[in-house]
């Protein structure tokens, strides 16, 4: 049985990690979260030493003990080592950002990214970044092409939440329309991306990155100005070229074993 309340401390610590120096609105608002229950939970991690109050004004930043939380943590050091010449090298080719993901619960993970390669970018988004994986392209493709156990874990993971993301998880994933169509084109997009810093100014297409066997290694997907392109035409310009450097990554993860 799920307890709520320790799933809230985790979105709110989740919320201070990802986007802070934050306010408690801003934490209530990305935590999905009611205000007096984002208070109490900050005030709590507060008490434990895992978040901060700025000494001149109301905001809120994680301090270096959450950093203990991931001393059992193992990263996925070969993807990311066997994709970076790649991504690096699309980032140069498209001029876009290339970020490299996967999935931690039911957010997706930046594992790597060449946003600080290019100007065509609004922010620097390093390792760790988190979004709601119904929410992006690379958790659209994830949620396609994983297998079906760990769908299923994901969408049990939404049903304990209980929030507004998890809720439009489950409508999404309600019939097989969706996941269907990704399967059969081969990638996933996402418009008007409203959950990273610059909300409804990006959006972005991904693509999976399989094993021989079908297997998922993560995802691999570019991030462009809304307003440069629409959709159909950012499809055209970028699928053939993130397919093909998947297909490498995925080869060199093959040689590898």
């Amino acid at each position: 049985m799920t307890i709520r309340a320790v799933s809230r401390a985790i979105a709110v610590l989740s919320a201070v990690n990802r986007d802070g120096p934050i306010t408690m609105t801003g934490i209530a608002r990305r935590a999905e979260i009611p205000y007096p229950t984002a208070s109490r939970i900050v005030h709590t991690l507060l008490d434990e030493g895992l978040i901060e109050r700025e000494p001149a004004r109301k905001r809120y930043r994680v301090t270096s003990l959450v950093q203990t939380l991931s001393l059992g943590y193992q990263s996925e050091d070969a993807l990311v080592s066997k994709a970076r010449p790649h991504i690096e090298a699309l980032c140069k080719e498209l001029g876009w950002p290339i970020s490299l993901a996967t999935r931690v619960g039911t957010r997706i993970i930046l594992r790597d990214s060449t946003h600080n390669m290019t100007s065509l970018t609004f922010s620097n988004y390093y390792p760790g970044y988190t979004l709601p994986i119904a929410e992006c392209a690379s958790g659209k493709a994830y949620l396609a092409f994983c297998e079906d156990e760990e769908r299923q874990a994901i969408i049990d993971g939404w049903k304990a939440i209980d929030n507004e993301t998890a809720h439009r998880g489950l409508v999404m994933l309600g019939d097989d329309f969706l996941l269907n169509k990704i399967r059969d084109d081969g990638y996933a997009t996402h418009a008007l991306n409203a959950y990273n810093a610059e909300p409804g100014k990006t959006s972005s297409v991904a693509v999976p990155i399989l094993s021989a066997n079908g297997g998922l290694f993560g995802t691999l997907a570019t991030v462009y100005f809304a307003a440069a392109m629409k959709l159909e035409e950012a499809v055209e310009q970028f699928l053939e070229p993130l397919q093909l450097k998947a297909s490498k990554i995925a080869q060199d993860m093959a040689d590898d074993d």
